[in-house]
């Protein structure tokens, strides 16, 4: 028997129920809702005036609006060891590159050399990133630049991008980046340096299509395989100090 889920403060806390975890409606994260009324009054004017055709389509556009907006309660893994998912989408890219220059060093996540991990979204996917672990977020750092396609590796040194870094209590730094897409044309931060997150925590978003890389620190190689798909919060996406590789098949 499934225990029931107590979310009342925010904890997975089994309780003594007959009743099992039931599914409910995403709710609309606030930043989409002005987005959602524009689409909604758009399609009331079109109605007024007579536009039958392009009202209908604009009823499907205000549910597609409402629905890229969503944001859902995730069930997070708990593991000192465990690095979730910072994003909903398609596991595109796994390569050994340099951190990005902007949080490398000491007061960053280093020089050598890691592992990163490209979580491509599309735009029917969750837009809302959260943190692999839980720590004191250390740096955000902005950059502003191109809007290329987010499915391409020049996209991390191009593309408009957010970089997060977030430090432990033990001192481990963890490294991801937020970058624009083609479509993307804002990136949305809930977070700045100083505040204090559990792991699975909402930090930010992306609007409309784009891409998080999360970088791996030395000694620890992916949980995922390239073409699976990973739910922000939920998707262990490394195990510090795992060193054996994950292989999968496409089927």
């Amino acid at each position: 028997m499934e225990p029931d889920i107590d979310r009342s403060q925010g904890a997975l806390t089994p309780v003594d129920s007959q009743s099992g975890v039931k599914w409910r409606f995403p709710a609309v994260h606030p930043e989409g809702r002005k987005f959602g009324a524009i689409a909604v009054g758009i399609t009331l004017l079109f109605w007024v005036l007579g536009w039958e055709v392009l009202a209908w389509l604009m009823v499907g556009a205000s549910i597609w609006v409402f629905a890229f907006f969503r944001d859902p309660v995730r069930a997070t893994p708990q593991g000192q060891d465990f690095l979730v998912a910072p994003a909903d989408g398609l596991i595109t890219l796994i390569q050994k590159v340099p951190p990005p220059r902007e949080i490398a060093g000491v007061d960053g996540i280093g020089t050598a050399p890691m592992i990163r991990v490209s979580i491509f979204m599309s735009v029917f996917d969750v837009h809302i990133n959260r943190t692999p672990i839980a720590g004191t977020i250390r740096q955000v750092v902005y950059i502003s630049g191109k809007f290329i396609n987010a499915d391409l590796d020049k996209a991390s040194e191009d593309n408009e991008r957010q970089h997060i870094v977030v430090e432990r209590a033990d001192g481990l730094r963890i490294g991801f980046t937020q970058i624009a897409g083609l479509v993307a044309r804002r990136i949305v931060p809930f977070v700045k340096p100083g505040d204090v997150v559990a792991a699975g925590q909402r930090i930010g978003l992306i609007r409309f299509g784009s891409r998080v890389d999360i970088y791996l620190p030395e000694g620890t190689v992916p949980r995922v395989v390239l073409g699976q798909r990973t739910i922000a919060g939920e998707t262990v996406i490394a195990r510090l100090g795992e060193t054996e590789p994950m292989r999968g098949i496409f089927q």
